[in-house]
């Protein structure tokens, strides 16, 4: 959802030539493969074939495997997206190599260290070369870091560029067995799934909330597995397996309210005007919570419920889309990235 947009702006500028590399950190086919194709964009000239494993394990194999590739093309600038390990892989092994990294998602923080993803936007940000913020508060992270204002550009959240365009395409997808009023539900972070006590208490707030309206819940991979192996009951919960991205924006732009943990659908949902709760104690994307439609409820089982009742009783907190959130921030990175290619070519 993040590259489709950049990809697509330079398709459009001739004299920039782009490899598109899949380091395959993502394999599952309704979370990868179909996402291509829904977003019009070509499969990956390389697919690094990762997989899944530790922290530890994953970047390194991501660092080796991506070495040659980069070693091989030598391109001018290597774009990365987002906070996940394949992001920081990349950028550490340019960094030696000398190769410019662009950071598409840059200055995002939630301030604490025990996520692995805060990790990975901290060291991409400080080896990057061109970071692109989606708002004033990304700005100003960086510069307290000590980056260059330079070396920042602000240019709006490419995510929504990808939900504006295919927005309509979504909504014109049925699902005769979806009631007119759900909650829908996304979870995936290891604070939420991987400790029993915390998981059980979610859920059981969401069988609460089930018996008022009904709970749509596509889990992750991760989620589903851990549902099993604690022997979790989900009782009314509709649990489904995940959902390719014009599925699941659908759901999202019809519900009554989400509750979430992820980044993206906190983005997502307050451009819609959707009410989105989500379910942990800080986040990177402040602007949603302070100028959007979401609100934090940290791992407090009843907070949630009392909030989810809260909205269903038409008490929803109200929100306005952030600037530059208007579908072109691909066409803003395509056009930097333009200009600093062309500036930094040898001659």
């Amino acid at each position: 959802m993040k590259v489709a947009p950049v990809y697509c702006a330079l398709a459009m500028r001739k004299a920039v030539a782009q490899s598109l590399i899949h380091t395959g950190q993502h394999y599952d086919g309704n979370m990868s493969d179909i996402f291509f194709k829904q977003l019009e964009i070509p499969a990956p000239e390389v697919n690094l074939a990762v997989g899944s494993g530790t922290h530890a394990t994953q970047t390194a194999e991501i660092m080796r495997r991506i070495e040659p590739v980069i070693v091989n093309t030598r391109p001018g600038v290597v774009l990365v997206y987002g906070d996940v390990n394949s992001t920081m892989a990349t950028a550490l092994v340019c960094a030696k190599l000398g190769v410019r990294v662009g950071h598409v998602e840059a200055g995002l923080r939630s301030f604490d260290r025990s996520m692995p993803e805060e990790i990975n936007r901290l060291v991409t940000d400080q080896l990057s070369d061109l970071l692109f913020t989606h708002s004033e508060d990304g700005d100003e992270n960086l510069k307290r870091e000590g980056v260059s204002a330079d070396k920042i550009f602000r240019v709006g959240n490419v995510m929504i560029d990808s939900l504006v365009r295919l927005l309509p395409v979504a909504q014109q997808r049925r699902y005769p067995d979806l009631p007119a009023r759900y909650a829908l539900v996304t979870l995936h972070r290891p604070a939420n799934v991987d400790d029993g006590p915390t998981l059980k208490s979610i859920l059981e707030s969401l069988l609460e909330v089930s018996r008022k309206v009904p709970v749509v819940f596509p889990a992750h991979p991760r989620t589903k597995k851990r549902i099993l192996e604690f022997s979790f009951t989900s009782g009314d919960l509709r649990i489904l397996d995940p959902l390719p991205y014009l599925d699941f924006l659908n759901l999202q732009s019809r519900a009554a309210v989400v509750i979430t943990d992820s980044g993206g659908v906190q983005e997502e949902t307050t451009y819609l005007g959707i009410p989105c709760l989500t379910v942990r104690e800080n986040t990177e994307r402040p602007i949603t919570v302070s100028q959007g439609t979401n609100v934090l409820v940290g791992r407090d089982p009843q907070k949630l419920a009392a909030e989810i009742f809260n909205i269903l009783a038409g008490k929803a907190k109200k929100g306005s889309t952030p600037p530059l959130w208007d579908g072109h921030a691909g066409e803003r990175i395509a056009k930097i990235l333009t200009r600093e290619i062309g500036e930094n070519k040898p001659h």
